[in-house]
């Protein structure tokens, strides 16, 4: 079977990197821990780090988060149903929201629950996710705070989350603006303006983060050691903490083309032929893995003459040419992976999950 590892050195490595990183330009941070789709064995790492603040997505994580240790702030990272707003206390001490009827909910339950619930206010800044507009944002501010139980904690924002807006300084000079216009008009004082995820930390990295922006949510940077504006790993930093490895279940040397009348296959494609390649062979290769746990285009192989062919929902075939590494069936292969390819995988029920160490 197909398994995914987590080595806790390389995690720890790219943590303390950004733990340093964040420490020096004073600014407060948490981990979004949503990749690891609230995996026991690998929150449990996150916990170790020392990590004192975790983002999800997901209401039934923060509360694997909370029995595992319930000293972790929990910060709930989308807007929370009415369905769900009584679970969302109970787990999340901390909530960004954009809508103030589900504000209003969340009041009568923190009173129910006899809790007092933190909130940032999101702010739409261009990418057109969730977040209040900017001139409504004193009228809604102004609602909002003197709701029983809730407590303003910050201003935030999302982007390259949906239309693939990128943040930049006057972006972010403005979110620092509205919380200069809210605490001067209301003599309040809001303490963080969370600036967004891993795609903004290259702004700090080259010094054009504003000074009033002083908290971050951050997940692939941490798991990828990614610069999402470059798209290359951080010096310092590693992008494999994740691994897949995969067991060969056949090897054969067959035609590089298919043969018989075409028609489209269970993913609606028609494959297309090249008639230079009739007569041609290759090895081929079947891993043990499909489409039901992870999209090839997120996979990357640690063997630069490995190509991915394609994939059905159980298994994955890629070409070998001519063999020379001399693989053979029950060998495994390895790859590393993109971030939706990880989250697919761990998503997965049918996927081994494991830690391991340098």
């Amino acid at each position: 079977m197909a398994y995914l590892t987590l080595n806790k050195t390389k995690l720890r490595e790219n943590f303390e990197h950004l733990r340093k990183t964040f420490n020096d330009a004073g600014i407060a941070w948490g981990v979004v821990s949503k990749l690891l789709c609230g995996n026991r064995l690998f929150l449990q790492e996150l916990i170790n780090l020392g990590v004192k603040e975790i983002h999800d997505s997901r209401i039934s994580n923060l509360a694997m988060v909370k029995k595992l240790n319930s000293e972790v702030q929990t910060v709930y990272i989308k807007p929370v149903s009415k369905r769900n707003v009584g679970k969302m206390v109970e787990f999340a001490d901390v909530s960004l929201n954009s809508e103030l009827k589900t504000i209003h909910w969340i009041s009568e339950e923190a009173v129910r629950q006899n809790k007092k619930h933190k909130i940032i206010i999101m702010v739409e800044t261009g990418d057109l996710r969730e977040g209040v507009m900017g001139e409504q944002l004193v009228d809604f501010y102004s609602e909002v705070f003197r709701l029983p139980n809730i407590e303003i904690i910050g201003l935030g924002t999302n982007l390259n989350c949906l239309n693939g807006v990128m943040p930049s300084t006057d972006k972010l000079i403005q979110l620092s603006l509205y919380k200069q216009i809210i605490e001067l008009k209301f003599d309040k004082k809001i303490p963080w303006v969370s600036a967004g995820t891993s795609v903004t930390i290259p702004l700090m990295l080259t010094h054009q983060l504003p000074k009033g922006i002083n908290h971050f949510r951050v997940g692939e940077t941490l798991y990828f050691g990614v610069d999402l504006f470059e798209e290359k790993v951080i010096e310092g930093m590693h992008g494999d903490v994740f691994e897949l490895h995969t067991e060969i279940i056949e090897m054969q040397e067959k035609p590089l083309l298919p043969v018989g009348n075409l028609a489209a296959n269970p993913q609606g494609n028609i494959k297309e032929i090249d008639e230079s390649l009739y007569g041609q062979t290759s090895f081929r290769g079947i891993l043990d893995i499909g489409l039901l746990d992870v999209d090839p285009k997120y996979l990357i192989s640690t063997d630069p003459d490995l190509e991915i062919i394609g994939a059905s929902s159980d298994m994955l075939i890629v070409n070998l040419g001519e063999n020379k590494k001399g693989y053979k069936v029950g060998e495994t292969l390895t790859f590393h992976l993109k971030y939706m390819g990880a989250l697919g995988l761990l998503n997965s029920n049918y996927i081994d999950k494991t830690v391991v160490e340098d």
